[in-house]
């Protein structure tokens, strides 16, 4: 294994922002790029050999990039909550698959969590190796130990004004009739939808059921269904909850476990963004 050799480097992400460095021709994003020379860096260091990033041929060539390649990042749309609850009816309150969904809706939403956060849940705590957190439900609501990008926190998720669309009553009512009291909280149901399995759902599941729901229930009819259809995924629960939360910023900022209120504020879409008009707070 050689050392890195910075000057390479460059000109590797050079070739990937050109498409001469991938097999159907076609320019890699930004996003990518940074993906693949962190996963270098990585690899690199793993070996001892660690990749200066900093070095003139890399800083240089990736500052050119985002300059002349960056684009807006594309936001997915916010589920609201006039929007989740025509979503909740498209769901057959009647079976196994459309009782776990129901929870997964609610849950995901009212916790402002993110989809891996979401099929990562176990019933209780240290039940399965690959856990990321358990749930408690208490008189009040429930409290939510999870294990997210910026560490362990706590979410509370308090109980609705309706149990059709209070997220714990949801819960308690899959578990029931899912008959789960051990291990992972939300798996696929088979045999025709009769039965639950044992196995933890993929966390695409949920992105899928966002996107499947949102749909069904005409979410966004105004526009075409071909860019509906790329509108919604997970991060639309999140988004929703912060775009429709009538409370002090900072509460929905631990809420989504987010470091900085700058970036809750980027998950805030559709929403009212002049409440606070400083131009007339200044006497314009």
């Amino acid at each position: 294994m050689l050392p890195p050799d910075p000057q390479v480097v460059g000109l590797y992400i050079t070739a990937c922002a050109s498409g001469k460095a991938t097999g159907d021709k076609r320019p890699s994003s930004v996003s990518t790029i940074e993906r693949r020379l962190s996963s270098l860096s990585w690899n690199f260091a793993q070996r001892g050999q660690p990749l200066d990033r900093k070095d003139r041929h890399i800083a240089t060539v990736m500052a050119g990039i985002r300059n002349k390649h960056a684009a807006p990042p594309r936001q997915k749309e916010a589920v609201l909550p006039e929007d989740l609850i025509a979503m909740l009816e498209t769901l057959d309150r009647g079976t196994l698959r459309g009782l776990r969904d129901r929870a997964m809706l609610l849950l995901g939403f009212a916790g402002g969590l993110r989809r891996s956060e979401i099929v990562g849940l176990d019933v209780g705590r240290d039940q399965t190796e690959d856990s990321s957190g358990w749930v408690e439900i208490l008189d009040k609501g429930m409290l939510v130990t999870l294990r997210g990008k910026t560490g362990w926190r706590e979410v509370e998720v308090g109980r609705g004004s309706s149990d059709a669309t209070c997220p714990v009553v949801a819960l308690q009512t899959w578990l029931k009739f899912a008959r789960i009291i051990h291990g992972p909280l939300f798996r696929r149901v088979t045999g025709e939808g009769k039965s639950v399995g044992s196995e933890r759902l993929n966390d695409q599941e949920v992105a899928r059921l966002v996107k499947r729901t949102a749909l069904a229930a005409g979410v966004r009819g105004d526009l075409p269904e071909g860019l509906r259809g790329k509108l919604f995924a997970g991060h639309s629960l999140r988004s929703g909850l912060a775009s429709s939360a009538e409370v002090d910023e900072r509460y929905v900022q631990k809420q989504l476990g987010h470091a900085s209120a700058e970036m809750t504020r980027k998950y805030q879409r559709r929403r009212d963004r002049f409440r606070v008009n400083l131009t007339k707070a200044s006497g314009l």
